[in-house]
């Protein structure tokens, strides 16, 4: 289920504004993602894996476990936005905020930012948090980040020259020629990932276009976002209502081969 298609976020609904900031959307490009998060601190211990498929047992196999995130490509379709829609009417804007939030989530105020806002929620939560290394981009982006309320987070990003820079150099490197950071795109990443709680853990989807985090239901303590039910909480079901359309596709964050 690879990809090089640019996602953004473009399409109707809660995205940035035509006068935001705006980054070059980001290729869904395991090696490219891997550079970008080496860039910003996180450990060579990980890295970003193609998922080649969510329902072939022998294709999954291809990513080492435990997967600590994944990473899914999807179109914005009127479906989508449709679901979207009437299961956000039934929540309030997130406000939390601290070190006893279960995750670390940010609202997306910069154009065609998801992929990179993918990359950080994978990064921020769950145990990839502990390979975030000492002193890096990403370790005092994210300390800064923890007790701010998501509005001062959004603008913590939008304000980090670093991230920016980053971005900038990775989003310039893909398989296929990059559009440019005001274009309209209709692709959008979405991460999941899961949080370790006493006997088991949560599925947790984020996304920075949604009101704030989604707990999507317990996982046992040997369940990764890989596993069985927890595909069938979250990924798969973008697929069922979607047609299974071919433009999407999924990375993980896992163990490197290196």
């Amino acid at each position: 289920m690879a990809s090089t298609t640019q996602p953004g976020s473009g399409g109707p609904g809660p995205d940035p504004a035509a006068d935001a900031p705006s980054f070059i959307p980001l290729e869904a490009n395991p090696e490219l993602m891997t550079t970008l998060l080496r860039t910003l601190g996180l450990s060579p211990a990980l890295a970003v894996h193609d998922v080649y498929s969510l329902t072939e047992p022998e294709l999954l196999a291809f990513v080492p476990r435990p997967a600590l995130a994944l990473l899914l490509v999807f179109p914005i379709s009127a479906t989508y936005e449709s679901h979207r829609l009437a299961e956000d009417a039934l929540t309030q804007p997130y406000a939390g905020s601290g070190p006893d939030e279960p995750v670390l989530w940010f609202r997306q105020t910069i154009r065609n930012a998801c992929g990179v806002m993918g990359l950080l929620h994978a990064a921020a939560n769950g145990p990839a948090r502990g390979f975030v290394e000492r002193d890096s981009t990403l370790s005092r982006l994210l300390a800064a980040a923890e007790p701010l309320a998501p509005d001062a987070r959004a603008r913590l990003l939008e304000a980090s020259s670093e991230l920016a820079a980053a971005h900038r150099s990775a989003a310039t490197q893909g398989d296929t020629p990059a559009p440019a950071a005001q274009d309209d795109v209709d692709l959008h990443y979405v991460c999941f990932v899961k949080t370790d709680t006493k006997g088991g853990g949560e599925l947790w989807e984020l996304d920075g276009r949604r009101k704030g985090p989604i707990n999507r239901g317990p996982l046992d303590k040997d369940e990764d976002v890989l596993s069985e039910k927890a595909l069938a909480l979250g990924p798969l079901k973008f697929l069922e209502r979607e047609g299974a359309d071919l433009r999407f596709s999924c990375v993980a964050l896992a163990g490197s081969l290196e």
